[in-house]
């Protein structure tokens, strides 16, 4: 009995019941143009006591809606409502508006239904409970019956007075049946008629893909302008730490390069997390470092006990934009590496060159002692630095070999890989 009682009047039949109720109130609006149409067949009198009259138009109202039920809208709305009422696992519907014509078939199938549904269920709700309320209160209540109300003499039947609280209870129950019913064949249908097509798959897919991109490009870029300036400003601060006392002139050069670096820095990460925010217009956000920028990093590698012998043939100018940031974070992360597992002291060579094809980015350092053919720990910006070469159709090399750490890259300047990225 309360396992009968929950599914007639539970929780979850309560909700969709409210979901057959803004359906019915969904329809109302077609149901009175459907009353101005069919109106004169009845006249004004026989139409508002006349069951067949608002049956009939019901019944024209409902493809009215089926018509505007073509409009864009209609699917998100019909599924954040299901999402909401019906206890429909998300994943099986869709979003957003139908893109082909069998999607929308469907989904003016479901706006129909709907309506249909919930206008019935809403009439029998708003008669129902009354007539049954009138029906239990009959046998106690002897100012409802035929002398003061007009009822038909039935009611004072002894017969029908014991019965009719037992009506009443028939009827309510009669509703929560019908209303449970019609809730969960909606429910049952919706998957099949607002759930995703191949198209919405397939868009769900490239949404997914690209979010998964925007996602990679934030790790690489906070790995490689963050992790090098912590880097550069971990040395830079140990180095003048122990020349303190020692040489001055050097500790303020080291804290000057400390500053321009972390000032520097805290541009960059105001610009990943513009893109984080989707704020293109964030009032401090800056553009991204490119070879233009490739003294500067020099300066403030060399400041942190780093020795770099950088030879550059190149015009970074020439260098397109897109090719010139990324280069310039391939150089940053080299520097990065060298210094985090060579320390102060380490030598790095540095060549940048360009010719008619491509850009060629190649960094070399001597292998720590403690580390003869491998790196210890980390990997992140080698993979970041493979990735941003495989995103430009280029190529990038990395190992030890006779005790030297080499990285070579090769970007591109043109290819269908990469253009049209931002």
């Amino acid at each position: 009995m309360k396992d009968l009682a929950a599914a007639l009047f539970g929780r979850r039949t309560r909700r969709r019941w409210i979901h057959l109720i803004l359906g019915g109130a969904l329809a109302m609006p077609y149901v009175f143009v459907g009353s101005v149409i069919v109106g004169p067949l009845f006249g004004d009198k026989q139409f508002f006591g006349s069951v067949a009259a608002q049956l009939t138009s019901f019944a024209v109202g409902l493809p009215l809606a089926a018509i505007t039920a073509l409009f864009p809208l209609t699917r998100p709305m019909s599924v954040a409502a299901v999402r909401a009422l019906c206890d429909v696992p998300g994943g099986s519907l869709a979003d957003g508006p139908a893109r082909s014509r069998a999607a929308r078939a469907r989904t003016v199938a479901w706006f129909t239904l709907h309506l249909g549904f919930g206008g019935i269920i809403s009439g029998m709700s708003l008669a129902l409970p009354p007539f049954a309320v009138f029906l239990i209160a009959l046998p106690v209540a002897p100012g409802l019956r035929a002398g003061s109300t007009g009822s038909p003499a039935v009611f004072d039947e002894p017969w029908f007075l014991a019965l009719a609280p037992l009506i009443g209870l028939a009827a309510l129950t009669a509703l929560g049946a019908c209303a449970a019913a019609a809730g969960g064949l909606l429910a049952r249908w919706a998957p099949a008629l607002l759930g995703p097509t191949p198209a919405d798959r397939l868009a769900a897919a490239e949404q997914h893909a690209a979010d998964l991109a925007v996602r990679n490009r934030l790790a690489r870029e906070l790995h490689d302008s963050v992790g090098h300036a912590l880097s550069a400003v971990t040395l830079q601060a140990s180095a003048a730490r122990r020349v303190l006392d020692k040489d001055p002139e050097f500790v303020r050069e080291a804290l000057a390069a400390i500053e321009d670096t972390t000032r520097r820095t805290v541009g960059e990460l105001d610009a990943v997390l513009g893109v984080l925010r989707e704020a293109d217009d964030a009032r401090s956000t800056e553009p991204a470092p490119t070879l233009a920028d490739l003294a500067g990093l020099l300066r403030r590698t060399r400041a942190g006990g780093l020795r770099v012998s950088a030879d550059v043939a190149a015009d970074v100018e020439a260098v397109p934009p897109l090719v010139s940031r990324e280069a310039y974070r391939i150089v940053q992360e080299a520097l990065s590496n060298a210094l985090r597992h060579g320390g102060e002291g380490t030598s790095v060579t540095l060549r940048v060159a360009l010719d008619d094809t491509g850009l060629s980015v190649t960094a070399e350092n001597p292998l720590p002692p403690h580390s003869p053919g491998s790196r210890p720990g980390g990997g992140h910006g080698l993979r970041g630095v493979a990735d941003r070469a495989r995103l430009l159709g280029g190529t990038a090399r990395v190992g030890a070999s006779d005790g030297v750490w080499r990285l070579d890259v090769r970007l591109p300047l043109k290819g269908q890989q990469w253009q049209g990225q931002p």
